[in-house]
């Protein structure tokens, strides 16, 4: 077993939880002979800016929010565990935690740690030889549930089950716990001492959140205690009940609670799937969902036809190619087919229009918070085998795409900035952020043509065949062109778009073949070449397809094919059709949700794929395991971590863990920033756009929505009083 400590795990986002998608010069250049001093910012401006969106949670101040009341809040699942350090932790495990547990720091709406003063008086490192020091000074008040007092006990019982040394604790990460040297009192109870065996940057990252000593004090409590319930909280809120046959965690006020009472009696965490919410919400089962774009047209559709009046068409609603728009069409039809004494199903049809009408009316309580997720979605290229093993044929992928079409196509139509992440590391308005994608360089369909020929893949070349398989060019499409006079042609399958969706088991390839062929002809030949339309491509060869020692330049590009993946699905065909400019085939491939990470993405297999990853304030702790070089294991294997790229590189390492071994904050940002142009220059994975935050709430809910950057505050949570009115657009706190 390696005795590399276990890091944190950030998960990877499919679809909605998604899940939660790089670009390189014509110049042939490794990831170490790349000069990144000028690329790390050092002009007087702070290159972290600031986010391009903030958070929109209606706020309000406390005395307008009524007290009492209960929030039914949509969750993707009731979590297996409470417990946030193991391996099966959630989404809904954390929102769980920030509500009933200490957390010494917390996110601002720039993504940055800040003291949480419910909990800390003050935090700072008091001492750095011959050890780093850390000094916590306690809120006097700070108490468990049970009336203890939070003290040294609880973070020494936290620092030796995640150190790391202890096997039977089965912990999923213990990073920055295993530097720790030892624990002790202060100079008072209030006092907590942490000294570090080795320099730790990311201190503010431990003790959030702070567990008691109850659940970490043994394995068996930690292990299996925390998993179901929460004895012992110390938040504003309390876990009351966890209804697995009802799939709802109910959360109470905390009687112990020193800081400002929550301003709700109860917040329910509700399972609801992503495609069920617009439902629930119309039926008054929900009063906060995050939710898809589907969703965000059929409120806007809701909210623009309560002025209009039922019955009427209306203008400038929304095109009715777009989601939700059908009801406008039944709408128009059912009121004139009564008006004009049509056959006998207009009654059935005005029926019908009465119903959508109804879900429409029980919409028009609801609004649409919107943000940006603090999480982004990239290209993740497989560099472990195949074309995509040369960096010159990543790079050519990387420079083939148009990342601010891309971004433009998901955030233009939801009214959010449209601009692409810069950095693999932090986003917008977080301390490390710098756009270093100039490692790269931007979109460029020239240079992505040399850098393949430079690769050995050029246009034309002969294509080795297995026997039995048909030949590409004029007589391939002489033979599809028989097949569809007689109404043979097989219909492509699976995309909206009439992409062909391959299956492990079917004749896709053939087909796509076929597909791509037509294609190619209509575009006249070779890219760069205007043959005729309709002119056939010298046997032997597709036209503008490359080839390279006998094979054909194809990348498998696998897909979520769930609700949720509408927009992957959308980003996708965009990206098969920029780098089919350049030469380069792609063959889609839509797998079910469920097995797309752990059969594809986590195994390696795939050459292209689309997910996300969460931003870290702790980017030099948190985002080494998912850039790490991969490294042989004992048994042969390839450990890699959390690098589903399989592309890394001895410097990005030794970047990492010179961030994280340094405790001046400059130097730190510094070193990160030069990790992340390394990381651009390695072309494994091209950060595209930060995700969308759409959250539906009830429009007298206030201090709750699209959250972006910020740490929610529950006890500020809960419906307007009377008459009371939340501040103008997003908030600004």
């Amino acid at each position: 077993m390696s005795e590399q400590p276990r890091r944190a795990r950030r998960q990877p986002m499919a679809p909605h939880g998604l899940s939660r998608g790089a670009l390189r010069s014509v110049i042939f250049l490794t990831a170490g002979a790349l000069a990144v001093t000028a690329l790390a910012g050092c002009a007087s401006e702070d290159p972290a800016g600031k986010p391009l969106a903030g958070p929109d949670i209606a706020p309000a101040a406390r005395p307008l929010v009524a007290d009492g009341g209960t929030l039914r809040w949509a969750v993707d699942s009731v979590p297996e565990t409470l417990n946030t350090f193991q391996a099966d932790a959630d989404a809904t495990t954390t929102r769980v935690a920030q509500a009933v547990l200490p957390s010494m720091f917390r996110l601002d709406e720039r993504g940055r740690p800040e003291l949480n003063p419910d909990y800390l008086e003050s935090a700072k490192v008091v001492g750095t030889e011959p050890r780093q020091v850390v000094l916590y000074k306690l809120n006097q008040q700070a108490v468990w549930s049970d009336g203890r007092e939070i003290g040294a006990a609880d973070f020494a019982a936290q620092w030796r089950a995640l150190s790391g040394k202890e096997s039977a604790y089965w912990t999923a990460r213990n990073a920055g716990y295993e530097r720790i040297e030892r624990i002790e009192r202060g100079a008072n109870d209030l006092e907590v001492k942490v000294t570090f065996a080795r320099p730790y940057a990311d201190w503010r990252s431990l003790f959030s959140p702070l567990y008691p000593k109850d659940v970490m004090g043994t394995p068996d409590a930690f292990n299996d205690g925390a998993r179901r319930k929460l004895k012992v909280t110390a938040g504003p809120f309390a876990v009351k009940k966890v209804d697995r046959k009802d799939d709802e965690i109910t959360l109470t006020r905390n009687p112990r609670w020193w800081g400002s009472q929550a301003k709700l009696d109860e917040i329910v965490l509700r399972a609801v799937p992503r495609d069920k919410r617009a439902a629930a919400l119309a039926a008054g089962a929900l009063d906060l969902a995050e939710i898809d774009p589907e969703t965000v047209h059929r409120i806007g559709l809701a909210a623009r036809s309560g002025s209009k009046g039922a019955g009427t068409p209306l203008q400038g609603a929304a095109p009715l190619s777009a989601p939700g728009s059908e009801e406008i069409a039944a709408d128009a039809l059912h009121s004139w087919a009564v008006a004009h004494g049509s056959d006998g199903k207009a009654a059935e049809k005005e029926t019908g229009a009465r119903k959508k009408e109804r879900r429409l009316q029980a919409l028009r309580d609801v609004e649409v918070r919107r943000s940006l997720e603090p999480a982004y979605t990239q290209l993740a290229l497989n560099g472990a085998d195949g074309p995509l093993a040369d960096e010159r044929v990543r790079r050519a992928v990387a420079r083939a795409l148009d990342r601010k079409e891309l971004a433009g196509a998901v955030l233009k139509p939801l009214g959010l900035p449209a601009e692409p992440v810069g950095s693999h590391l932090a986003l917008a308005g977080q301390a490390a952020y710098a756009d270093n994608s100039g490692a790269l360089g931007g979109q460029d369909t020239a240079e992505a043509q040399a850098l393949l020929a430079d690769a050995g893949w050029v246009p034309g070349g002969p294509v080795k065949r297995k026997k039995n398989e048909k030949a590409a060019g004029a007589e391939g499409e002489k033979d599809a062109g028989k097949k569809k006079e007689k109404g043979q042609e097989k219909e492509s399958e699976g995309g909206d778009d009439g992409t062909y969706i391959v299956g492990d088991d079917d004749k896709a390839p053939a087909e796509a073949d076929r597909e791509k062929k037509r294609h190619e002809l209509k575009q006249g030949g070779a890219p760069g070449a205007y043959a005729p339309k309709g002119t056939a491509a010298p046997a032997g060869a597709a036209a503008g397809a490359l080839a390279k020692d006998g094979k054909a330049l194809t990348l498998r590009f696998v897909l979520p094919s769930g609700p949720g993946s509408r927009t992957l699905q959308t980003v996708a065909e965009r990206i098969r059709r920029m780098l089919d400019r350049v030469g380069i085939s792609t063959e889609l491939s839509k797998v079910s949700d469920e097995s797309y990470f752990k059969d594809h993405i986590a195994s390696g297999e795939y050459d292209l794929a689309l997910y996300s990853w969460p931003a870290s304030a702790f980017p030099a702790t948190d985002a080494r395991p998912i850039y790490a070089k991969p490294v042989p294991a004992a048994d042969g294997s390839l450990n890699v971590e959390q690098n589903y790229t399989r592309v890394g590189t001895d410097q990005v390492d030794q970047l990492f863990d010179q961030a994280v071994s340094t405790l001046n904050e400059g130097e730190t940002k510094s070193l990160i920033r030069k990790a992340d142009s390394r990381i651009w220059a390695a072309a494994g994975s091209i950060p595209l756009y930060q995700r969308p935050q759409l959250t539906a709430a009830r429009k007298n809910l206030a201090n709750a929505g699209a959250f972006g950057f910020q740490t929610p505050v529950y006890e500020d949570m809960g419906f307007l009083e009377k008459g009371a009115r939340p501040a103008a657009g997003p908030s600004k706190k």
